[in-house]
């Protein structure tokens, strides 16, 4: 990538790992960076993520049958994919265009620009992780997704047919005979699995802290407990940042903000429209007989990560505005939801549980382009479920468009400009 002039300086706001990928390559490109955020380095969303880097998940949250479970949500507050009932003007409006959207043709419209950055972000890891050296857990082993009924096998195998006929994507199938040998943490009994050889998982409080240690060293400055107050303007240019830490000057000025970039789009004059949808995990002190896979249970809905010192049951998409409550029930849910499929104990004590609000888009598509009315700010957020796996080709774009050159993704798919 060329590089900018000595001269150019660069503020991300937001340092998840949306905004540490745009530091990354913000500061490849020869600019001085600094990042900032109201609390600590990926701190949020980022945190305690299940961890998969998954292209295998190319086909978006708007498939046939999605905005009708949203609607059955409403009454049943144990689902594991839940609309609380809210008088919020925006969710409805948020939630009339995701409807829209629910077809099989827009899915697979949004599949293909979905699939290209996932692709992207997978070649970007495989090279960042050794030439960087970042110490995260990397595991290149796939994806594991297992079914505990046949119907579920059956429902699954059209999934698997629509990424194999219309992404290329292939999973090899695996019987429930045979699923205890492929990982003797699977109880026998189930109906079988589909694994996706090319999907990796790490662990992402490590990946966090080990890329933010490594951009230090490349002299990235990083303001934490700096919350953004207001955003300066003259023109059609930004022109400082007004934060709890004072009065910040750039050249550019990127916003990876997450869920939390629903609340600026009056102060940047643009369409952001983004809601947070809350997710939670449970991460467990390692159990005996602990599976060696990163697996995905689709009936339950639940994502299982094992580490080297624990084992994180994950899942839950709920729209229930910026709760940061975590209720007991739903920590224990997501136990009882794994506990048919493994043979470990899934009730030992819990090193940590938590939340976080993932930044959700009508469309499924991230948004990532020049602000509209602003020549020198630019958009990195709305990676709903994905923001770990598509945070490298993210920074990359951000990057090429903010030095001019050759976006190696084409950019409209997600601009902020297409709201």
């Amino acid at each position: 990538m060329t590089s900018a002039a000595s001269s150019d300086s660069v503020t991300v706001v937001g340092s998840g790992i949306v905004g540490l990928a745009c530091a990354h390559y913000l500061a490849e490109a020869g600019l001085r960076v600094s990042v900032i955020d109201k609390a600590g380095v990926a701190e949020a969303c980022s945190h305690a993520n299940c961890g998969y880097i998954c292209p295998s998940h190319a086909l978006p949250l708007t498939e046939p049958g999605a905005f009708a479970m949203a609607l059955r949500s409403l009454l049943k507050p144990n689902s594991p994919f839940r609309v609380k009932p809210q008088l919020d003007p925006s969710l409805l409006k948020w939630m009339l265009q995701f409807a829209k959207r629910c077809t099989h043709r827009q899915m697979l419209s949004a599949g293909r620009p979905l699939q290209a950055i996932l692709d992207s972000s997978m070649s970007e890891y495989r090279e960042l992780i050794v030439r960087h050296g970042l110490d995260c857990e990397w595991r290149s082993d796939g994806l594991l997704y297992v079914l505990q009924t046949e119907r579920g096998m059956e429902t699954f195998a059209e999934t698997d047919r629509l990424l194999t006929e219309e992404f290329g994507i292939a999973a090899t199938h695996i019987s429930g005979e045979d699923l205890p040998r492929f990982d003797s943490g699977l109880r026998s009994g189930l109906a079988g699995a589909y694994h996706y050889p090319d999907d990796t998982s790490v662990r992402p409080d490590k990946l966090n802290l080990s890329w933010a240690n490594s951009l230090r060293q490349r002299h990235v400055e990083f303001v934490e407990n700096c919350e953004l107050k207001s955003v300066r303007t003259e023109g059609s240019r930004i022109v400082s940042l007004e934060t709890s830490a004072g009065e910040m000057q750039s050249t550019h000025y990127v916003f990876a903000m997450g869920a939390w970039s629903k609340h600026w789009g009056k102060q940047l004059q643009c369409s952001i429209p983004v809601q947070p949808g809350k997710g939670y995990s449970v991460t467990l002190e390692r159990p005996e007989h602990s599976p060696s896979n990163a697996i995905l249970f689709p009936e339950h809905k639940v994502g299982v990560s094992p580490f080297a010192d624990g084992l994180r049951l994950g899942s839950m998409m709920e729209f229930s505005g910026f709760d940061s409550s975590i209720p007991p029930h739903r920590i224990q849910q997501l136990r009882e939801s794994a506990r048919p499929y493994l043979v470990a104990s899934v009730d030992g004590p819990a090193q940590s549980t938590w939340y976080g609000w993932r930044p959700m888009t009508w469309d499924s598509l991230p948004i990532i382009g020049r602000l509209p009315n602003h020549s020198n700010g630019m958009l990195a957020t709305g990676h709903n479920m994905l923001g770990l796996s598509l945070a490298p080709a993210t920074g990359r774009l951000v990057a090429e468009l903010v030095t001019g050159q050759s976006p190696h993704l084409e950019p409209d798919a997600y601009s902020p400009t297409r709201f």
